[in-house]
């Protein structure tokens, strides 16, 4: 659905992105993460056909940018960082205005409105005006905007940006539900652990390059490395983690906050020697679990060493 090749947009010396490959097929979940002038928006916006690239290809929906924009641009649903509304204006009035504009009329525009307005949860809203909208309905109120022609793939620019956390919970739910209709979905966001539990892949972009790109679970195995079990004892924790170093399972043990961590030896997935140690040897096991690697582990990890500014 999407494909870039050597996408490069170059400002004189500066490279805002720099040889870009991509690839999403139908149904993805694409995060694209990175702060703030890392070349997310650049991306998006040379996908929608809005910016022209210094040079390198895109493709969306089998479309080329360069010959076929009219078509990409029937195909997609853009969704910006920040965007205008129509104060003055009520909720259904405004998805009504924006449904002519893409030459839906008669019955079918109002129709097209009220099942936009469903999908994002906003019905109960239709006749307030968009002035009284909150932050969080506000987004969603854009995001039913480029719903109305029912698009193929979705381009949203920091959707969550700005929302409370009950409306982010909100957002990505919504996210998950539009995949779930078959929606190609390409989100940006410098929120790492936002988009970890929502998108089935994730690109890491820092300086205008990609710095890794795949499955999330493919992401995390890259800097899991060894397991780490994190156990907790009744009592002072350094007996128990002398004890721990004379296990064979153990690779290395350290004790931090309170907690003894474990790092098991090449080979070893089973921790439970451990517990049998400590509860043979009269220690109260209070705790014992793997130590979680999450997105944003995976970002420091995956990013270390590789984001100083390239030599202009």
């Amino acid at each position: 659905m999407i494909e870039t090749v050597d996408l490069t947009k170059k400002y004189g010396d500066f490279f805002a992105l720099e040889s870009l490959n991509l690839k999403l097929e139908k149904g993805d979940l694409f995060g694209f993460i990175g702060p703030n002038g890392a070349g997310k928006t650049t991306t998006i916006r040379i996908l929608s056909t809005l910016l022209a690239p210094t040079w390198g290809e895109a493709y969306v929906c089998g479309h080329s940018i360069y010959t076929h924009p009219r078509e990409i641009r029937r195909s997609i649903g853009y969704m910006p960082d920040i965007f205008g509304v129509y104060d003055d204006m009520r909720v259904i009035e405004y998805l009504e205005f924006f449904a002519a504009a893409y030459r839906i009329n008669g019955a079918e525009r109002r129709r097209v409105a009220e099942r936009s307005l469903e999908l994002v949860d906003l019905t109960v809203k239709r006749d307030e005006l968009v002035t009284s909208l909150s932050r969080g309905m506000t987004q969603r109120l854009g995001l039913a905007r480029v719903l109305l022609h029912d698009p193929q793939v979705l381009l949203l620019d920091e959707p969550a940006s700005g929302l409370d956390p009950r409306a982010r919970i909100e957002m990505r739910s919504l996210l998950k539900r539009l995949q779930e209709l078959g929606k190609t979905i390409l989100v940006s966001s410098h929120i790492l652990p936002e988009l970890a539990d929502i998108c089935n892949r994730v690109g890491i972009i820092e300086y205008g390059r990609l710095l890794a790109c795949g499955d999330v679970q493919d992401l995390l195995a890259q800097v899991r490395g060894r397991p780490v079990i994190r156990l907790r004892v009744a009592g002072p924790p350094e007996p128990a983690a002398r004890s721990l170093e004379k296990c064979a399972e153990a690779a290395g043990v350290t004790v931090r906050d309170g907690e003894i961590l474990v790092a098991l030896a090449d080979g070893v997935s089973d921790p439970s020697p451990l517990a049998a140690r400590l509860i043979a040897e009269g220690y109260a096991l209070v705790s014992m679990r793997e130590s979680e690697v999450n997105l944003e582990t995976a970002f420091l990890e995956l990013t270390r060493g590789k984001l100083g500014r390239p030599a202009e």
